[in-house]
């Protein structure tokens, strides 16, 4: 039984795809999931995680329906829009004093903000049942400086929140990580038309990370509080991308 929030698109719609063909029943949540090209099997909630309401309906009827939640996976995020401003300027890049005040509040509100949030829901659940799984999608940014300041703080939170859930959920059975993907050919990548894609990971391969974690009985013990690499993990677990491939392995030298 798994949440994925942030499913419309990109890797949140990977992650929701992938445990559904491993036999988990999925709830994905985002503001345009209706329009989203998800399998039908998939229980769609249209969500804005800037809401606490939507947040607590979206909750509510997990609870209603299947009395439990095993897995969340926080993908939901903001931050990435709006990269060109209206005078046609690349504002990304651009350092900390000139960055544009909106990108703070999306990174932190709709990216930090609503994983600690959907968190505290699920972790209700987890402790009643001991046993759970969180995994907050994060990214190397938190560790090595890529695009800009806003990006790397709101990582770097990601990574704590992340740490210091799992040391006070670890009790209770339930582990939560941070799981860092490679350069990952969502919807977005693609278009940019700028990655050499070669060995670029499918957002379904972070969905197969999420489905061995959530299958390892001993996840709490090996990983829980810990930064994990898509790509390792595929080695430990023994699983590949959908086309067979077994994708590198980045370091923070080489990104």
């Amino acid at each position: 039984m798994a949440l994925v929030t942030g499913a419309s698109r990109g890797v949140g719609r990977g992650v929701a795809t992938a445990l559904r063909k491993a036999g988990a029943i999925v709830y994905a949540t985002g503001r345009t999931i209706l329009q989203a090209d998800l399998d039908e099997s998939i229980i769609r909630m249209r969500c804005d995680h800037n809401d606490d309401a939507n947040v607590r309906r979206v909750f509510d009827r997990i609870e209603s329906e299947q009395g439990r939640l095993h897995i969340l996976v926080n993908s939901a995020w903001g931050g990435y829009e709006q990269m060109v401003d209206a005078d046609g300027r690349f504002t990304w890049v651009d350092p900390f004093w000139q960055q544009p005040d909106w990108r703070w509040s999306r990174m932190m509100d709709a990216g930090v903000r609503a994983a600690f949030v959907a968190s505290q829901h699920a972790a209700a659940s987890m402790v009643r049942e001991r046993h759970g799984v969180i995994v907050n999608i994060s990214q190397w940014a938190a560790q090595k400086f890529l695009g800009n300041t806003i990006y790397g703080v709101s990582k770097a939170a990601t990574d704590k929140l992340s740490a210091d859930t799992a040391h006070e959920l670890r009790p209770h059975n339930v582990a939560v990580v941070s799981l860092y993907p490679g350069l990952v050919s969502t919807e977005a990548v693609v278009a940019a038309g700028v990655f050499d894609l070669s060995t670029a990971e499918t957002p379904e391969f972070i969905g197969r990370a999420v489905a061995a974690l959530a299958s390892d009985p001993m996840v709490v013990v090996r990983w829980s509080g810990r930064v994990v690499i898509a790509a390792a993990l595929a080695r430990y677990y023994g699983f590949t991308d959908i086309d067979g491939r077994l994708p590198p392995v980045l370091t923070l030298d080489e990104l």
